[in-house]
């Protein structure tokens, strides 16, 4: 159990997932600097209630993830850009609102240790679902992703893929949530599974408005 600097956002961070973010207020300045300082991280979670900025210190979720600074950019007044890297789940235990950040009491929350011969089949189930999502989203807006380089190892595949997910940060707090990496991977082929059907509405509707147009000109 460790005491963690918290920062609350509309965010969910994966371990493994880059997340910039631009830093202005004080209470992140001062909460950075001591990172920096101390060449620690800090802990990303869902803001449960409450708002990112300028106000009353938000109510987080309790699973999160912690987030290592890799590079900041200095800005006028103090304010930054930093990029950060997930590294790894948290779970938080209790809060501590005395200070102008958030500090958690924190434990590390990795998933339990499964046998291969149950992830591989779960994750060679979802590769196909993965690349077929990236040929889709290509189909309706040029997406910076290669579909052919995904992991090859199944927690790392489950992690990606459920950030490459275009959904709603509330459902991404589920998938971090889960229990196990297999549970994990199921439930992100479970995801795909509908939103690859979703893409393909999209993209229908979207021809036959197109052919639409052409029949009235």
């Amino acid at each position: 159990m460790i005491e963690l600097p918290l920062f609350p956002l509309h965010t969910v961070l994966f371990p493994g997932m880059p997340l910039p973010l631009h830093i202005f207020e004080s209470r992140y300045k001062q909460m950075v600097e001591l990172c920096l300082e101390e060449d620690n991280p800090f802990g990303v979670v869902l803001i449960h209630r409450g708002s990112e900025a300028l106000g009353p210190l938000a109510e987080p979720h309790s699973i999160g993830c912690t987030a290592r600074i890799i590079e900041v950019q200095p800005l006028k007044e103090g304010r930054m850009n930093i990029t950060t890297l997930g590294e790894r789940r948290l779970r938080i235990h209790s809060l501590n609102y005395n200070l102008p950040y958030l500090v958690g009491k924190v434990e590390f929350y990795p998933f339990p240790a499964e046998d291969p011969e149950n992830l591989i089949p779960a994750a060679g189930r979802l590769v196909p679902k993965v690349q077929q999502y990236i040929h889709l989203l290509n189909e309706i807006e040029e997406v910076d992703l290669d579909p052919d380089n995904l992991p090859e190892d199944p927690v790392m595949l489950a992690q990606l893929a459920a950030v490459l997910l275009q959904m709603p940060p509330g459902e991404k707090q589920e998938l971090l949530k889960s229990a196990s990496a297999l549970d994990l991977l199921a439930s992100t082929y479970q995801v795909y599974n509908r939103e690859i059907a979703f893409l393909r509405a999209i993209i229908e509707h979207g021809k036959d408005e197109q052919q639409s147009h052409i029949a009235q000109n």
